[in-house]
């Protein structure tokens, strides 16, 4: 299901008319009888609760084929067979997608996620023809994704192991040393481990021998790749856990999670849960990383949010749960909606440990199945320089210690806006902190969004998190945002005029912070956020004609 309000954003993008949702309706109605004209009956457009769903299948739309020959060649017997698979299913591209639709939102949210599922695979074939020696017929396909992605590390080292290995030692050197001089000059950084130990294999003259293909990892045509008409498949993984970058702080939690899931008298269930972009999926991730040589059976994450902030519906998940496998397993469940989301799961992870992240505090689910809760709140002063550290540069962060507090508290202490404001930083090397702090706080919401990824988006974030509240409880949480906005010191009764239930579900939605016995409180960045959505409504809506 796609909900009308991402459908009203997609078409008007942050504008749409007093008439937008009748007008939507009237764009499904012309669209079925379009379809109805052209024969086209196997792909019908339903309206449901919330929003519209469409039915594909193979034969009614290509990205549906695509992601189906991509998992029948993650299952094939051999690579030759996975080969020929994933080439058939790159050949169903054909130029850019979406390149005639203008929707700021689909080029900003479905473009970049649909590009990462075709890269992803035309990785894979790259990886097999190295494997198979066929580096010759590989380097037109390498040229010219190493030229058009030159960040995307992978494919200049299957370029550079190709160029070495027919021969061309001095090409392949000169490809890794302007991939390595970008990246210091536009980053800051240097290559990753897999191109310096190919430079040191050339300069040392190795020889390079094809290397057999690695197992294609688990459901990689399901990983995340959306168009809004049609929200990708969720993301399992059953791998290897790597640190998340920079990661800082949060270390009583790390530990009490680590120890409740490693305790040696038998499965855990603990779930992580928190405001939106508060850092629950990176404090799993990096437990997860920490905790996984526990589980030699494995750790696997499943994704229960798809990129569009809908969830992923229980038959669904359901099929992608890992099957059971010899020893200890760990199973993380990141972003989950709720309870209902959750439950059916379990006993599919029947023996493993469980660590789920949530906005929700399920705690129907800690009820019935045991286990514990751990909320999040927003870094402290140290954990938030530590981060921007790690992520910008020790140096050039303790250079500016006045100018970093001040970033942080713009950024309201969150790991999403304070990884939004590295980026700032990273990209712009001449940038001082206290110039980047001040930008920043003259507009913190729209500012603190990176184009290129809807995910690093404080308001496509926080935005996802408000839209899927029921109407009363969104306006429930404008209006204490606009009282704390308004009142000053002491801090404001948030909990006047409203109903107890009203209060518990927005703090169970993760909008709201403690409650009774003490008062409830609502984070800086959450506020700001509702008092800008509520000046761009206004706007709007003043701009309408009459």
């Amino acid at each position: 299901m796609v909900s009308t309000a991402y459908l009203l954003r997609a078409v008007w993008d942050e504008e749409p008319p007093a008439t937008a949702r009748a007008a939507l309706q009237t764009c499904v109605l012309r669209l079925r009888r379009l379809f109805a004209k052209y024969g086209i009956s196997a792909t019908v457009i339903e309206a449901v609760p919330g929003g519209y769903r469409m039915r594909c299948d193979t034969e009614t739309l290509d990205l549906v084929r695509f992601r189906a020959l991509a998992a029948r060649a993650g299952s094939a017997g051999d690579p030759g067979e996975e080969l020929y698979r994933l080439r058939e299913a790159l050949a169903l591209w054909q130029g850019q997608p979406l390149a005639n639709v203008a929707s700021h939102l689909l080029q900003e949210d479905a473009v970049p996620v649909l590009e990462q599922e075709r890269l992803r695979v035309l990785e894979r074939v790259c990886d097999l023809e190295l494997a198979a020696g066929n580096c010759h017929q590989v380097l037109v396909d390498l040229y010219e994704s190493a030229r058009r992605h030159p960040v995307r590390e992978r494919f200049t080292e299957q370029l550079v192991e190709a160029l070495y290995r027919t021969g061309r030692q001095a090409e392949a050197l000169a490809e890794y040393r302007t991939v390595r001089d970008r990246l210091r000059d536009e980053l800051g950084i240097d290559p990753g481990p897999g191109l310096r130990r190919l430079e040191l294999a050339i300069l040392r003259a190795e020889e390079l021998s094809p290397a057999p293909p690695e197992p294609p990892r688990a459901a990689a045509a399901a990983e995340p790749a959306a168009l809004p008409a049609g929200p990708s498949a969720p993301v399992r993984t059953a791998h290897a856990v790597p640190p998340v970058p920079a990661f800082a702080g949060r270390d009583a939690d790390r530990r009490a999670v680590a120890a409740r899931l490693t305790a040696a008298d038998g499965p855990r269930l603990v779930v992580i849960s928190g405001a939106p972009g508060i850092g629950k999926s990176a404090l799993a991730r990096q437990t997860a990383h920490e905790v996984q040589e526990s589980f030699p059976g494995g750790v696997s994450t499943l994704q229960l949010t798809r990129p569009d902030g809908t969830p992923v519906a229980v038959e669904e998940a359901a099929r992608l749960m890992p099957e059971p496998a010899p020893g200890r397993r760990l199973i993380v469940l990141d972003g989950a909606a709720g309870a209902w989301q959750v439950l059916p799961l379990l006993p599919a992870a029947d023996g493993a440990a469980v660590l789920v992240t949530s906005r929700r505090q399920l705690a129907a689910v800690v009820a019935t199945h045991g286990g514990a809760v751990h909320r999040l709140d927003v870094l402290r002063s140290a954990e938030a320089h530590a981060l921007l550290a790690g992520l910008v540069g020790t140096e050039r962060i303790a250079a500016e210690p006045a100018a970093t507090r001040e970033l942080a508290f713009v950024c309201g202490h969150f790991p999403l806006a304070l990884r939004i404001a590295a980026g700032r930083l990273l990209t712009r090397p001449g940038l001082s902190v206290a110039d980047c702090a001040a930008w920043l706080a003259a507009d913190p919401v729209a500012r603190l969004a990176l184009a290129e990824d809807a995910g690093l988006s404080v308001p496509g974030v926080l935005g996802q998190a408000l839209d899927a509240l029921a109407p009363e409880l969104r306006e429930a949480f404008l209006r204490l945002a606009g009282r704390a906005e308004d009142a000053s010191p002491p801090a404001p009764d948030l909990a006047a005029g409203e109903s107890e239930s009203v209060l518990e579900q927005l703090v169970e939605a993760g909008l709201l912070e403690d409650g009774p016995p003490g008062p409830y409180r609502l984070h800086g960045l959450l506020r700001i956020y509702a008092r800008w959505r509520l000046r761009a409504h206004e706007t709007a809506a003043a701009a309408a004609p009459r």
